[in-house]
């Protein structure tokens, strides 16, 4: 199963440093069948590109976090045995966690097939985005509109052996 972990650019140094994801557990996001009720849809690479959209918005979230990280949003897509990634039954449903999959251990960066990651003209529009989060969260219409405004964003694809050249 291909799973999406969010990260920072910190925390890929962190991965590509330790040569693995985690520690365990990890979230991450994967084609899950509350996803594909929620997405409609049989087309499995709109499917991967919808749960890859869920770790970037995730990743997002980890960048609000931070107000010291690089203001770009960092996936690693990795190939795990399906019985890796678990679906909690109590968040199933949950739109918030929809394609949400627990790794309940680390997973050597040799399993990753390719790291997303922002290009550098999207900087200013993720920080602003990193930045209005709280305030969309709570109900703030024009943050909201900030934080759609990443998603305008597509994050490139990078082959696993670039990962020295991001994170240098």
């Amino acid at each position: 199963m291909r799973v999406y972990v969010p990260l920072t650019l910190a925390g890929l140094v962190q991965a590509h440093k330790a040569a693995e994801l985690g520690p365990g557990p990890l979230t991450a996001y994967a084609v899950t069948p509350a996803l594909r009720e929620w997405y409609v849809s049989d087309d499995i690479e709109e499917l991967e590109y919808a749960a890859l959209s869920r770790a970037a918005a995730a990743s997002l979230r980890l960048l609000a976090g931070d107000p010291t990280a690089v203001p770009r949003r960092v996936v690693v897509a990795v190939d795990v045995p399906d019985a890796d990634a678990a679906v909690d039954p109590d968040r199933g449903l949950d739109p918030g966690a929809l394609g949400e999959v627990r790794l309940a251990k680390a997973v050597p960066l040799t399993k990753a097939a390719a790291v997303h990651v922002d290009a550098d003209e999207a900087v200013a529009d993720i920080a602003a985005a990193a930045s209005a989060l709280g305030a969309a969260d709570l109900g703030d219409d024009d943050a909201q509109f900030t934080v759609d405004g990443a998603e305008d964003h597509e994050l490139l694809w990078f082959a696993t052996q670039e990962i020295p050249n991001l994170i240098g």
